[in-house]
């Protein structure tokens, strides 16, 4: 599998362009803000055509280039239950930090809402660009985060890692850490029956990638993630 990924222009939310091999169709998963750019360089330089967009929860930041790149046959997919964060996700963020993030951008911020939009459930498998993704909810962070699953890695992983499958984590589950719970539709008793339930299960040889910082395994998360410790699957 093909997989590039890089930080937004804000909040440094990672966008992950996933595909089964240059020259063919891609995944793009979470364009975030001011992304537009770099994303246009990833799928020149390696012949991509995006087939889907695929948001893992809806907030600003992971949501807020996703008209630009879908269009056409190009849907958003995302849980039913973020749903209504896509109809104005700028009218759910504090006015302090939308005015921080004008002010850094140096104009205002604008929303549209895609034209087609796929809502997707728990444990639903998507056949996609030539892969198969499966959905998994973990509410916590939001009423509506998922995580989404491949049966493969990305091509040049280090053969020692002994690594079988990926998971895009978005802000469920990060290195060291979660994703907070303390925003608007947030829950932390969700959050901790999501890392219970459907963190804890992920077999060892998991790669994980988050939806801020460094990628990581379920082997070193089980291991050192404070927020994993006593919890048992």
């Amino acid at each position: 599998m093909l997989a590039v990924a890089f930080p937004a222009a804000a909040f440094a939310t990672n966008c992950y362009v996933l595909a089964a091999g240059p020259g063919e169709q891609c995944l793009v998963v979470d364009p975030g803000i001011g992304v537009e750019d770099t994303l246009r360089e990833v799928l020149l330089e390696h012949r991509l055509r995006p087939a889907a967009v695929l948001l893992t929860h809806g907030h600003l930041d992971h949501v807020y280039s996703v008209a630009p790149v879908c269009g056409g046959d190009t849907a958003a997919y995302v849980h039913a239950d973020d749903r209504y964060r896509l109809e104005d996700p700028l009218a759910l963020v504090d006015p302090g930090t939308l005015a921080m993030m004008e002010a850094q951008f140096g104009r205002r911020a604008t929303w549209r809402e895609p034209d087609r939009v796929v809502e997707v459930t728990d444990r639903e498998v998507l056949s996609l660009a030539g892969l198969e993704v499966e959905v998994l909810h973990a509410p916590g962070h939001t009423e509506g985060s998922v995580m989404f699953g491949l049966p493969t890695v990305p091509d040049g992983l280090p053969a020692e890692e002994q690594l079988d499958r990926t998971m895009v984590s978005g802000d469920v589950l990060f290195a060291g850490s979660i994703g907070r719970t303390d925003l608007a539709g947030g829950s932390d008793a969700a959050m901790q029956r999501s890392l219970r339930d459907v963190v804890l299960p992920l077999p060892d040889s998991t790669l994980v990638l988050t939806g801020h910082g460094p990628a990581t395994t379920m082997r070193r998360e089980r291991a050192t993630n404070p927020y994993l410790r006593g919890l048992s699957a």
